[in-house]
């Protein structure tokens, strides 16, 4: 098939895919009309759950594995849409609807990509297609369910909108849950520990450390307090003061590392919800980010958070579309930018031969 019947296709693909709700754990259909479209172009998928993944024809295993992987999933439109967020509606070299950006056109130019090594025979490389599931909400059921049933990958390219830019580092996340103890007493007396003064002294701490490691791609650790809690009545000292801390990490510290030293220098009681979404990225001198270079790309360090974070990998980000539009109302993609992006992938690949 010609890239250009390939475009057309994966484009109609796109437009299916907006008319067809799938926020995040609600995907069945997508994933239904993902593994049907592979299918029509004889194409052998895989599932699990509503995760969607495929092997190139003449997949050998002691060839290295490329993950190509984005996922199918979306956020619920906000309340600022003047369009139908279903509708798939063109004007003016735009294709407007929810996912259409974030990250509809990323994962239609990858498929298409794919099918277009799918059948090629003597490879230097095996490629695995995997259209995932519970992105936005960095769920257990898209990508970390999905990655024990894929074979031993190499290293993925992440559908991500970046302008096909070269996203080599991603910021990971943790979400903790800090409490400062005190004691009660009557606000009118001298009596008891305030637990709100406790507590102020270290959310000072959180805005003011500078960690000593910087990350070259990705700057410094970002830590920010976003919510406080703490008191009954006026007239009463409290006794506990809950608040949490935004912190993202990058490659200068594991998740676990950035916990240990956090909890080292502050006299709350620190939680982490989670420590799975760690920074994640690939090195500057791999073959993939080279040859990215070659075709004039650049590298930069990504803020947001994606299927990355549950790679265990090396991993690049790297789509059409812009991520600014991301989220946004009427969001949209340029026909061009899913042009340009298949045109795009399917060089870098060629640079791997």
């Amino acid at each position: 098939m010609s890239i250009e019947a390939l475009t057309s296709d994966a484009i109609e693909l796109l437009k299916k895919l907006i008319q067809t709700p799938s926020f995040s754990k609600e995907e069945k259909v997508t994933a239904n009309e993902i593994a049907q479209f592979l299918q029509r172009n004889g194409v052998e998928t895989s599932r699990i759950g509503n995760n969607v993944w495929a092997k190139n024809l003449h997949f050998e295993s002691a060839k290295q594995t490329i993950l190509l992987n984005s996922h199918h999933d979306t956020v619920k439109p906000n309340a600022g849409y003047t369009n139908d967020p279903f509708d798939a509606k063109t004007d003016n070299g735009k294709l407007y609807g929810l996912g259409s950006n974030d990250a509809g056109g990323c994962l239609v130019s990858l498929i298409a990509t794919f099918l277009h090594f799918y059948s090629q025979e003597n490879l230097t490389f095996n490629l695995v297609l995997a259209a995932s599931a519970e992105e936005e909400i960095s769920g257990k059921g898209g990508m970390e369910n999905l990655v024990p049933h894929l074979p031993a990958i190499d290293f993925a390219i992440v559908g991500e909108p970046t302008q096909m830019n070269l996203a080599i580092a991603e910021k990971g996340l943790m979400v903790l849950d800090c409490v400062a103890k005190g004691k009660s007493g009557h606000a009118a007396r001298n009596e008891g520990e305030n637990a709100i003064y406790k507590a102020l002294e270290d959310i000072h701490w959180f805005k003011n450390y500078a960690f000593e490691k910087v990350s070259e791609s990705l700057g410094p650790i970002k830590m920010s307090v976003t919510v406080i809690e703490a008191g009954e009545q006026h007239n009463v000292v409290p006794d506990e003061c809950k608040f949490v801390v935004d912190v993202r990490t990058t490659d200068a510290h594991s998740n676990q590392e950035t916990l240990q030293i956090i909890q080292a220098h502050v006299n709350c009681q620190v939680t982490a919800r989670s420590t799975r979404l760690n920074p994640s990225g690939i090195p500057k001198d791999h073959p993939i980010v080279k040859a990215g270079l070659e075709l004039g790309k650049e590298t930069y360090g990504s803020p947001t958070l994606s299927d990355q974070a549950l790679m265990p990998f090396p991993s690049l980000k790297m789509g059409p579309g812009d991520s600014a539009r991301s989220h946004a109302a009427d969001e949209y993609i340029y026909i061009s930018e899913i042009e340009n992006g298949i045109k795009d992938y399917i060089q870098l690949l060629e640079k791997m031969l």
